[in-house]
């Protein structure tokens, strides 16, 4: 691939609150002082080196982990292209590489993908698919093992009450106890800004009462022994999403790409919707991360909670197209994010890019969403 200039470009005009707004998502790396270039991606039916950004340890946007194994892009890409998978701890650090257009895919959640198009002075970013929807994927509540035992959910929420509570501020996770504390009335004596990594060791030593986090790590933590599982977004009807994202210079240039891309995520939707696939596809993510082991791994796909907890029927709603729940979270998170400060404006009606996925659901007789992945019992699981 090369590079050609854009004409005009101001790659210095991030401005402060945008850098903070990046930040607080994971840091938005120097690289980007480089994206005045626009990608050049060929002509149409070109072969094509593509570099897509992942998360295996996000639990909704595992059709990126089912793609890089099962490998379907190989049926409708150009013959001779290539495809390199780059895993990205959070959805931040995609977005980074997007932004300096160093990866050409990528499979983040709601609130890294909504601030990825909030910056098309520095590259254009459109979200293009709807990688999942859930309640319980991002929104999920943990307290300390020793906390007392609730009666309902919302029992456990009304305890947060003048509790110190631990997210990854500015991600999906922070929107949704945020969005809990304002409808309970709640105020924590403190809210910490703290990473998976450390809302873990904070649960290991008893100096948090809870966090939320996302899964697979909120299945990790429960079955350590380390925290308890008490609400989700299905406690108070907040959803969670994750989206796929590509730059526009790639789909001006090559919607040929665009729609090879698509069909094989199709593919790899379909493939998850399946439940006889649940072991399958937990051994490609243990075979994609490190530090899970294969239970918590199941589990967070398709395991089983108690509805008291917050559990679900359903675990991720494969929407795949543009759903009204869809668009209705995007509206809710861009709002949010526009609230505290983290973009500039409320989301651009073209950042939503549609027509692609519903082309393709179309021809191949589907609607969105297009399959689910359902709870199972624990005897479901098949390993050791």
């Amino acid at each position: 691939m090369h590079y050609r200039q854009r004409a005009g470009t101001r790659v210095k005009s991030l401005t402060f609150g945008a850098l903070i707004s990046f930040f607080a998502l994971g840091g938005l790396s120097t690289d980007v002082a480089q994206a005045a270039a626009v990608k050049d991606y060929g002509k149409q039916g070109e072969p094509i080196e593509l570099v897509v950004g992942y998360q295996p340890y996000y639990t909704e946007s595992w059709s990126g982990v089912i793609m890089r194994d099962k490998k379907f892009y190989e049926k409708y890409l150009p013959k001779g292209s290539s495809v390199s998978f780059q895993v990205g701890l959070q959805g931040a650090i995609i977005v980074n590489g997007m932004l300096a257009g160093k990866v050409d895919i990528g499979y983040v959640g709601d609130m890294p993908g909504i601030v990825s198009t909030s910056h098309p002075d520095v590259r254009d970013i459109r979200i293009v698919s709807v990688l999942g929807l859930g309640y319980d994927q991002c929104n999920v509540f943990l307290v300390r093992t020793d906390a007392p035992t609730f009666g309902s959910a919302d029992d456990a929420l009304k305890w947060l009450d003048g509790k110190t509570v631990a997210v990854p501020k500015g991600s999906c996770t922070d929107r949704f106890a945020q969005a809990v504390f304002k409808a309970k009335n709640l105020k924590p004596s403190e809210y910490l800004n703290q990473s998976i990594e450390v809302i873990t060791s904070g649960f290991r030593a008893k100096k948090l009462d809870a966090a939320v986090i996302w899964e697979p790590t909120a299945s990790r933590l429960v079955q350590e022994g380390l925290a308890r599982r008490v609400a989700s977004g299905a406690s108070v009807n907040e959803r969670d999403g994750g989206f796929m994202v590509m730059p526009q210079a790639l789909i001006e240039q090559r919607p040929d790409v665009v729609k090879a891309w698509l069909q094989a995520e199709l593919d790899a939707s379909l493939f998850f919707a399946d439940p006889k696939n649940a072991m399958e596809i937990a051994k490609m993510a243990v075979g994609q991360t490190t530090g899970f082991q294969e239970k918590s791994l199941w589990a967070s796909a398709f395991g089983s909670t108690p509805k008291v907890a917050g559990g679900t029927d359903v675990r991720i709603d494969l929407a795949y197209g543009f759903t009204p729940e869809a668009l209705d979270l995007i509206k809710k998170a861009s709002a949010f994010l526009f609230e505290i400060k983290s973009i500039p404006s409320e989301i651009r009606p073209e950042a939503v890019q549609p027509q692609f996925t519903a082309d393709i659901l179309k021809a191949r007789g589907l609607t969105a969403p297009i399959g689910q992945v359902k709870a199972q019992p624990d005897s479901a699981y098949a390993g050791n």
